[in-house]
């Protein structure tokens, strides 16, 4: 049979879509006229989610591979799809400028008939934050978490929390690199060179240096070990090198999704306060000071950022032998 022809209504489905903003305000007979524009958004936030989950579960099917070649079309397009997800959360935080027309007298025309319907319960989020790594035992405000939500999505999202974290994959990735423990002394000499690089004032840096990269300082609540964590210095050091420009892009993009999600959050809180100022959320959660104390506490990635911590000058970094500047540059004997 040949293929019918595709036209874009049905391809789009729509009917469903553009017939799916029901505003409570209208069945009230209450006219409000923004609670058109509070749907459309979060309806498209819900969207972009989707998308986010879709992208961060193959990327996560690639890194769950035994073996990735970091010269290979996957990590590629690991680095591709992981871009993709931080233009995606670029354009949720854009749209806080279209929910910020709104004022706080245009909210309240339909506010209290949302209750107790609120944003916490956006299952589809609380996964994404489980699929990249965020644990509950890190969670702000555990017993709001799963609270109002309904019992099949509860039961969804501690699914996801039993399976493996794309930072649990990145640990796993980061421990099979081989080149920094290849080396002979190189590590002593790089702790030299860092330590020797602190001012006077840093000195309690050296402690926190082997905390991070003694194999002797792991412990459960790492989301990183010290071999991971060695890696990934090695990658930020010595990106310069061909075979490393995809990793170092790798990790650059896990910080800017990082960066993207708190930078969200923030343009969320201030929102919340300029239009609800202290008043709890509908879903009876502490408003603001819910989304502050998020803020502070729900970064996944804070562990390879704090790795910039420990880099030292270019001209500073320890020579690397012939063997190992031939397999970082594609040399073959």
């Amino acid at each position: 049979m040949g293929q019918q022809d595709v036209h874009y209504s049905d391809y789009l489905q729509l009917d469903k879509i553009l017939n799916a903003q029901l505003p409570e305000s209208d069945k009230l007979q209450q006219p409000a006229h923004d609670e058109m524009l509070f749907i459309i958004i979060h309806q498209a936030y819900e969207l972009w989610f989707k998308q986010l989950l879709y992208e961060v579960d193959s990327v996560s099917g690639i890194m769950k591979k035994p073996s990735v070649n970091d010269n290979s079309p996957e990590l590629q397009t690991v680095v591709h799809r992981l871009s993709r997800m931080v233009s995606i959360l670029k354009v949720l935080v854009s749209q806080i400028d279209i929910m910020e027309t709104m004022t706080p007298m245009d909210f309240l025309d339909f506010r209290d008939m949302l209750r107790p319907a609120s944003g916490f319960q956006s299952w589809q989020f609380k996964i994404l934050e489980a699929k990249l790594g965020l644990k509950y035992q890190h969670r702000f405000g555990q017993q709001y978490y799963v609270s109002q939500l309904r019992q099949e999505q509860v039961d969804l999202i501690k699914q996801v929390e039993s399976e493996r974290s794309l930072i649990e994959l990145l640990n796993d990735w980061l421990e099979r690199m081989p080149f920094v423990d290849e080396v002979k002394d190189f590590w002593q000499n790089y702790r030299h060179t860092y330590v020797t690089s602190l001012a006077s004032a840093e000195q309690e840096n050296q402690a926190f240096f082997d905390g991070v990269f003694d194999d002797a300082s792991a412990n459960e609540e790492r989301r990183l070990s010290p071999k991971a964590c060695r890696s990934a210095l090695f990658i930020m050091l010595y990106r310069g090198y061909p075979i490393l420009q995809l990793p170092f892009q790798l990790l650059n993009n896990l910080l800017e999704i990082d960066e993207q999600l708190s930078t969200w959050r923030y343009r969320h809180m201030n929102m919340v306060h300029r239009i609800i100022g202290t008043r709890i959320g509908t879903g009876g959660s502490t408003g603001r000071d819910y989304l502050k104390g998020a803020l502070d506490k729900h970064y996944i990635f804070a562990e390879i950022a704090r790795l910039t911590s420990f880099l030292v000058e270019r001209r500073k970094l320890p020579a690397l032998n012939a063997e190992l500047e031939g397999k970082l540059g594609f040399v073959h004997g």
